[in-house]
């Protein structure tokens, strides 16, 4: 799967950010990711509900005040927050100027994914990504930032490419892969509910609102249904089955 990772504008990185991102080893920088600026319909939404709320009850009115207050077009430290990409891996900076990074070969995501309807009608998709380092490091990664749909699938992409190499080998020798309640080896996938099948018996695999179906061989329904959410690098998971079903 090809995610265009077209650089953004060149923005000078700060030399506490580029210790940081050699002492990681993440290499080269490749683009920067901004916050997301509501519009000026939206921001200008937020404060009008705040100025009713205020005369009509004071807490929903200063709470849409406070909302108005978190966005990058109102708040400094919020503009100045940043996730940036290296061929190894990523930064983000938090609303304190606390930086984290991740490597592409050690890190574990969860993604979800929802879209919004309101009486039926399409209103937005929200998007969070849960990042997990291997030093317990973790940080939530949503529609904050621009483009999620872009670089949601980018971050999942270099996941796979940089892992899967390793872990067919340790499959190659035997082990088993856990993936949340999943658990995949050379002769197939289980899981503590619905037990175990071989590759051979997955006749099937769709994923529909957010989950994973897994279809048996002779049945029916779904023999195992598991939210996406749930599932820990979920593009790499798919990776992996897919190199394992005949």
């Amino acid at each position: 799967m090809a995610v265009d990772a077209s650089p953004v504008p060149h923005e000078p990185i700060a030399p506490e950010l580029a210790a940081l991102a050699a002492a990681e080893g993440l290499g080269a920088h490749r683009f920067t990711i901004h916050p997301h600026r509501p519009g000026v319909l939206r921001l200008g939404g937020l404060l009008l509900f705040g100025i009713l709320g205020l005369f009509a009850l004071v807490l929903p009115g200063l709470y849409f005040f406070w909302l108005a207050s978190q966005t990058p077009s109102l708040s400094r430290a919020q503009a100045a927050r940043r996730l940036r990409f290296f061929e190894h891996g990523l930064i983000e900076t938090a609303k304190d100027g606390t930086p984290a990074a991740f490597r592409w070969d050690s890190m574990m995501a969860l993604q979800e994914i929802t879209e919004r309807y309101a009486n039926g009608i399409y209103v937005g998709t929200t998007y969070v990504y849960t990042l997990h380092a291997k030093d317990g490091m973790s940080r939530k990664l949503t529609n904050f930032y621009a483009e999620p749909e872009r670089w949601g699938p980018f971050i999942q992409q270099e996941i796979t490419n940089f892992q899967l190499p390793g872990l067919l080998a340790r499959l190659g020798q035997g082990e088993t892969l856990r993936f949340g309640d999943l658990s995949v080896s050379r002769g197939g996938i289980a899981t503590a509910k619905s037990g175990s099948a071989t590759w051979a018996e997955i006749e099937g695999l769709q994923i529909k609102n957010g989950a994973l179906f897994l279809r048996k061989g002779g049945k029916t329904r779904s023999w195992s249904t598991k939210a996406v959410k749930d599932i820990p690098n979920f593009f790499l998971f798919l990776a992996l089955v897919g190199q394992l079903r005949p």
